[in-house]
């Protein structure tokens, strides 16, 4: 069953990309057209670097252009934690990520409904607000203008049931996230990248120097680097390890008619994007055309119909009431980690890897892309130490399994918290 999403039934027709059908040469290679690869490529030529860039379906298919569109800063560690992981360098470019997206966006006039208007985590229990008033002093110390919210203005703020406090990033906002997806695939063809569509790679191996990716036997591009920007979508075929590397979890998402001016004035009037501080969470906001969409854990199997959308349905209905009219279901896929941190890796010279996004790939991979083609083009140190080894999951292809019921045991841990 097909589940268009809110953002392909809003964004303007895409852009029609050759495949590739021949033999080419270049500087680097960027397998992936997602934010991380489209950011990488793009900035990659502008550094006069010569860039190709390979997409197995089209820019923005996977998680890029289903996702909630929320730009948050930062990653799921706090940034004292991130000061003892890996040094203060990476705290200040998690901090910054947003700024990069919005300056980005603003510099090259990309139209997707852009807009920094901050963002929200909320506690729904009590036992989850010494964690968010410690996460916003630490960026409060950092200079961020964060502010604390209670109960009442919880309520006021989000019109949303059920908060106990929370904190707001005025750093954060939104996006259309299928619009910036191709409005970066325009940017970096504009700047030179040679860039590609169904053109999947099948293998990827090292050759003297550089590197060869074959497409098939009409097919190849011989490069002196490669950033692999496929994330979750990695084949086997390409790297094992990289492959087995994340969890592929479903989120799934969901958006009403369009709110009317009363709904308007009580949801979300300020324009900001909430998330939960729940294990087992949702995340929503205003969308297109004036729509609540609401997105959250779905379960690992692909949904055949409207129904296994329904808890997800409860949610909105647990936050905003009764009532609401849904016209859109989709999901898309996300790269977890079981410590939520991302895999950075450099495995063999020449080889960038980026997996594991864990919810913050919106800002996240966008400035990471960028970090990556100033390692290349300038020699600039990354933000993130690389990890020489690809971390791959133990018993990866039981992930379904063993996903499945970790997500039962936090959902169960959520309903005794207090």
């Amino acid at each position: 069953m097909a589940f268009p999403s809110l953002w392909a039934t809003t964004a303007p027709d895409a852009p029609s990309w050759p495949q590739l059908d021949q033999s080419l040469r270049c500087d680097v290679l960027v397998i992936g057209g997602g934010f991380q690869g489209l950011s990488a490529a793009l900035h990659l030529a502008e550094a006069g670097t010569d860039v190709v860039l390979l997409e197995a379906q089209e820019p923005g298919f996977g998680a890029s252009g289903r996702n909630g569109g929320q730009v948050i800063p930062g990653l799921k560690d706090d940034p004292d934690t991130l000061d003892r992981l890996w040094g203060p360098a990476a705290s200040d470019f998690a901090g910054s990520t947003a700024d990069t997206l919005f300056a980005l966006v603003a510099r090259l006039g990309i139209d997707c409904d852009a807009v920094q208007g901050g963002w929200i985590q909320a506690g729904n229990r009590q036992v989850h607000l010494p964690g968010l008033r410690a996460r916003m002093a630490q960026w409060q110390a950092r200079g961020v203008n964060a502010d604390w919210l209670d109960a009442d203005a919880m309520a006021r703020v989000t019109g949303a049931h059920g908060f106990v406090g929370g904190w707001r990033d005025p750093r954060a906002g939104r996006v259309h996230p299928l619009k910036l997806a191709r409005g970066l695939a325009l940017a970096a063809a504009a700047a030179g990248v040679k860039l590609f569509a169904r053109s999947p790679v099948l293998d990827l191996i090292r050759t003297g120097a550089g590197w060869q990716a074959r497409l098939d036997a009409s097919a190849t591009v011989k490069a002196e680097r490669v950033i692999l920007a496929s994330n979750v979508y990695t084949p086997a075929s390409l790297d094992k390890r990289l492959a087995r590397a994340t969890v592929p979890a479903n989120s799934f998402q969901i958006a009403t008619a369009p709110l009317n001016a009363e709904q308007l004035a009580r949801i979300l009037p300020g324009g900001e994007v909430v998330s939960e501080a729940r294990r087992v969470g949702t995340y929503f906001r205003i969308g297109p055309e004036n729509r609540l969409m609401l997105g959250g854990r779905g379960s690992f199997a692909d949904p055949q119909n409207a129904a296994a959308f329904a808890r997800i349905e409860a949610e909105l209905a647990g936050l905003f009431g009764q009532g609401f009219e849904i016209t859109h279901r989709w999901f898309g896929r996300v790269g977890m980690t079981p410590d939520h941190r991302i895999r950075l890796c450099a495995p063999a010279p020449g080889l960038l890897a980026a997996t594991g996004f864990n919810g913050r790939g919106v800002a996240l991979s966008v400035a990471l892309g960028k970090s990556m083609a100033a390692h290349f083009a300038q020699g600039a140190p990354l933000p993130i130490p690389p990890s020489p080894a690809v971390p791959a999951l133990p018993f990866h292809a039981l992930h379904p399994v063993y996903g499945g019921l970790g997500i039962h045991y936090y959902r169960l841990r959520d309903a005794l918290d207090r």
